[in-house]
């Protein structure tokens, strides 16, 4: 019963909604002719979406039993997060996101988990939104973007946040985000290709060297798209840990970044054999987790057909696709 742990879907609900009162959550509807609307924050350019992430759940379904998918774990779109959003507005716009997400997921529980997300600006109400979805609306876990308003985890006082997602005993999603395009990733591509992947390898050292891991040590944390370039620049990462002035560079971490890899578990979205086989040389198989990114268009269209490519035999694919998913979900066999 393979677990795609990394898929994204909006639930149509959540545009009907903004377009009653969507002004009072600072959000607007801009709806396009021919097209899906987009939702436009004060502080971002609007977000255009796209037909298959408020696809109808029966076709989202359809797809997964296309793949050989027993079950996803749904998450919104860490671009419209609105982290930049005033408070009272940021959480009101996540409690709608979440109820929604938790409405569709309890229509077909035997095929959908989903990830709450949270105001992150505001560690305490974060938190305090984590324990409500995990314990009243069934949330599995939380999610939050790689950065807020471009600004590392590592570098925020995020720890009430860690604490709940600890206590709670729940895995925190990473993803990337980068609602607008830098000017020298503005083209080709290289916004998904190159920025997303190195927000996560970003912030992921920003919690290894701000202590973060050290002050956590039962946090799990999943991370996407392979880690970004972590797995593959962790050798960087041990130099500079030791040679930097660590003082100067506020770097308090107790051990290597090497010794830290372990501590995340890696999505499988690599689109390459070789790096995936050598992911999982790295960090192992239990910490790899069945990923598609669907229905982005960088998704890994059939994971478990990169699993076989990578050469994982069946034993090692079950622990990826079922076992490795079912311990973090806390799901019963």
């Amino acid at each position: 019963m393979p677990i795609d742990m990394h898929a994204h879907y909006v639930p149509p609900r959540i545009i009907d909604v903004l377009r009653e009162r969507g002004a009072a959550l600072g959000i607007e509807v801009i709806d396009r002719a021919g097209s899906c609307p987009c939702l436009a924050f004060a502080h971002v350019k609007p977000r255009p979406f796209f037909p298959r992430l408020l696809e109808a759940e029966s076709a989202r379904i359809a797809s997964m039993d296309g793949n050989g998918i027993s079950r996803q774990v749904l998450s919104m779109w860490a671009d419209v997060f609105g982290y930049g959003l005033p408070a009272r507005q940021a959480i009101g716009w996540h409690q709608l996101m979440n109820e929604s997400l938790a409405a569709t997921c309890g229509r077909r529980p035997d095929r959908f988990s989903w990830f709450a997300s949270g105001p992150l600006p505001d560690a305490a109400a974060a938190a305090r939104e984590l324990e409500r979805c995990v314990k009243e609306l069934g949330a599995s876990g939380g999610m939050v973007a790689a950065n807020v308003e471009g600004v590392n985890l590592g570098n925020l006082p995020l720890d009430e946040y860690w604490a709940a997602a600890q206590q709670l005993g729940v895995p925190v999603f990473i993803h990337p985000a980068q609602p607008e395009s830098l000017p020298r990733t503005a083209l080709f591509g290289l916004n998904p290709i190159v920025q997303y992947t190195f927000d996560t390898t970003l912030t992921l050292g920003s919690l290894m060297f701000s202590g973060v891991l050290d002050r956590f040590p039962a946090l799990d944390l999943v991370v996407s798209h392979g880690g970004g370039a972590l797995p593959y620049l962790v050798g960087r990462f041990d130099v500079m840990n030791v040679r930097m002035e660590r003082a100067h560079q506020h770097n308090v971490a107790m051990q290597s970044p090497s010794d830290y890899l372990r501590r995340f578990h890696y999505d499988t979205i690599l689109h390459d054999p070789d790096a995936l086989r050598y992911l999982a040389a790295k960090v192992g198989t239990d910490r790899l987790v069945l990923g598609s990114d669907d229905p982005f268009p960088p998704m890994d269209a059939d994971p478990l057909a990169s699993l076989a490519a990578a050469g994982f035999d069946a034993t090692q694919v079950a622990q990826i696709a079922e076992a490795n998913p079912r311990r973090l979900l806390r799901l019963a066999a």
